[in-house]
């Protein structure tokens, strides 16, 4: 580097390895260690920098425990089979792709790891509980319901704010006619009695109960004290906000 150096001095001018002994790279004016001059010489071509090699990583890496590297560098732990970027890892192994299969374990729809506790299946897929999320918002369902929109999945509010009101009963955009009722949007066809499926309008009387109408039939089979409950329920929320909908007077 036209310059005179103690040997303890002359070190990397990222990681401060001695380099005395291990030779160095020169890199844009400064002397690097082999392992950093790598490092940044794929950060400018964005590629990764094996964590066992410290070379560059020319094809797809194989990441393992978060860090990347040549997929070749490991072997299958059940069959022993040199292993590529479609690896997997479990509890701290890897296997190739058919071995991995063979055990069963679900893999993620999202980040296409395997998933060792609980699992979400829904739209043809497996998914880590924290990875099932709003496609807008990104927040977690979290086991509630969730709306499908080609091949992506929404939370009702952004659902409701993106493609219209979804029905409360099949889960689905209403395209005709919007019954509202219950602060809920049902189809015409799917707004009936939770009971007996009875179909109802907003021109029948019923009651909201667990959040689903009731015919009249249907709610003057309810034990005396449950009608009495309900009633006084329905009073409470009168005297909080106006009801739209008609309810049974017993």
């Amino acid at each position: 580097m036209n310059n005179s150096w103690h040997p303890e001095c002359f070190r990397c001018d990222l990681c401060q390895e001695v380099l005395a002994d291990i030779g160095f790279v020169k890199n844009a004016g400064r002397h690097l260690c082999r392992p950093c001059h790598n490092r940044e010489k794929a950060r400018g071509l964005g590629k990764y920098i094996c964590q066992k090699c410290h070379a560059i990583i020319d094809e797809q890496p194989l990441i393992f425990k978060n860090d990347p590297y040549h997929p070749d560098h490991f072997n299958c732990a059940n069959c022993g089979k040199e292993l590529t970027a479609d690896a997997r890892e479990l509890k701290g192994e890897l296997y190739c792709l058919p071995c991995h299969d063979k055990m069963g374990v679900p893999i993620c729809g999202a980040c296409r790891r395997p998933i060792e506790g609980r699992v979400v299946n829904a739209m043809g897929k497996q998914w880590h509980v924290e990875h099932f999320v709003c496609a807008k918002c990104e927040k977690p369902f979290l086991g509630h319901r969730h709306y499908e929109r080609k091949g992506l999945a929404y939370c009702e509010t952004h659902y409701n704010q993106l493609f219209g009101d979804v029905c409360f009963h099949c889960n689905r955009v209403i395209e005709g006619d919007v019954v509202s009722a219950l602060n809920k949007a049902w189809c015409v066809n799917c707004f009936a009695c939770s009971t007996c499926n009875t179909k109802l309008t907003l021109k029948n009387k019923f009651v909201e109960f667990d959040m689903k109408p009731v015919c009249k039939k249907c709610y003057e089979k309810f034990p005396l004290e449950l009608k009495k409950r309900l009633k006084k329920l329905d009073i409470e929320k009168n005297n909080n906000q106006p009801r739209k909908t008609n309810l049974i007077q017993s």
